[in-house]
């Protein structure tokens, strides 16, 4: 069952637009509502307390089990490809056919958005025009949130609040794309939060309940940017750079400047990020552009993550890697299309 499943994935994969027209724009958001109607309510993440179960579950069948291995161990071995091969099917049921959909450019018009994300590209010249503006920008909403330009944006709501706040985000972006309408939130906080950090993780769906789940013991200020990307994925868009653009959309639209900054301060980390690897020299002159309250959140983060490193990230970080190149040909190298698709939707509209 699981080769056939990687078969029938691998089919659908050359047929983006049915998979859009009947799973993506048909079946699924119909399962994605009601799941978040079902649980959405519920104040504590009930995907978690799964996800624990099924972790003492699995812990208690190895001890169960470790007397067996060698003389069962083709019983064994099938029993746990026949519960990776269950457990895969209900994920591309529920949410993970949305990983074969249309590209999101492709819906937006962008030009030069073909049927493959390979097909964008930036010159550095667009890059550099798109990064000024947006230190522009992420300058004048940081001024407006705090009124003094050395001081780090704080939020004094709690994580539920913000969480909760997002989706006013999302109901001014519908105003322009319709089919980015969020209804029915379900966005929580992961009760898994420090094993998240440990992971080097911000937040995840879990694709079996819908739950948006955030980690909420990083700094705040990114907590909107956070919530928004998760909830971009609750509408089916299974991508990590597309997820991050309609999420940066999606805080950037909100009414209070604290959220928007939060969408700009996420997106101008990206955009240093190129020009550091490119250029280090043009990086250290677009810092100095920077408000220093900007920097000090900057600085908060960095030092927050840096605290929380172990080997049990790279691992992670190894198995999530592999895990999006078996499903969207492309790993964690997929985090930094979000500075193509911004620099292409930004070119001829106002940031």
């Amino acid at each position: 069952m699981l080769i056939l499943q990687l078969i029938v994935l691998q089919i659908l994969s050359w047929f983006p637009h049915a998979v859009e027209r009947f799973y993506s724009n048909g079946v699924y958001p119909v399962m994605a509502k009601f799941w978040r109607f079902l649980l959405g309510w519920i104040p504590f993440s009930v995907g978690d307390v799964v996800y624990l179960i099924l972790i003492v579950l699995l812990v208690r069948w190895f001890i169960k089990r470790r007397q067996t291995w060698k003389s069962q161990w083709r019983d064994n071995a099938l029993q746990l490809v026949g519960f990776v091969s269950v457990g895969y099917l209900f994920f591309n049921l529920l949410w993970g056919l949305n990983y074969h959909r249309e590209n999101l450019g492709v819906k937006l018009g962008l030009q030069h958005y073909g049927d493959t994300a390979d097909t964008l590209a930036y010159t550095d010249a667009e890059l550099m025009d798109f990064t000024v503006k947006l230190i522009q920008k992420i300058n004048a909403q940081h001024l407006e949130a705090t009124g003094n330009p050395t001081r780090k944006v704080v939020f004094d709501e709690s994580w539920d609040q913000v969480l909760q706040s997002n989706a006013k985000g999302y109901e001014k972006l519908a105003q322009k794309f319709d089919f980015l309408r969020y209804e029915t939130p379900s966005v929580k906080a992961s009760l898994l939060s420090l094993p998240l950090t440990y992971m080097g993780f911000s937040g995840y769906l879990n694709p079996f309940t819908g739950e948006a789940q955030s980690n909420v013991l990083g700094p705040r200020y990114q907590l909107p940017m956070i919530g928004c990307h998760e909830m971009a994925h609750q509408l089916g868009y299974a991508s990590e750079s597309e997820a991050n653009f309609i999420g940066f959309l999606a805080a950037t639209h909100h009414p209070d400047a604290k959220y928007r900054y939060s969408g700009y301060a996420t997106a101008l980390v990206y955009c240093l990020g190129q020009w550091e690897v490119r250029q280090p020299e043009i990086y250290k002159q677009l810092i100095d552009q920077i408000n220093p309250g900007i920097l000090e959140n900057y600085r908060e983060s960095r030092e927050f993550w840096q605290a929380h490193e172990t080997f049990i990230e790279d691992g992670f970080k190894w198995f999530y890697d592999n895990f999006l190149k078996l499903n969207q040909q492309e790993g964690l190298e997929s985090y930094s299309r979000f500075v193509d698709l911004m620099v292409h939707y930004f070119k001829d509209r106002p940031l």
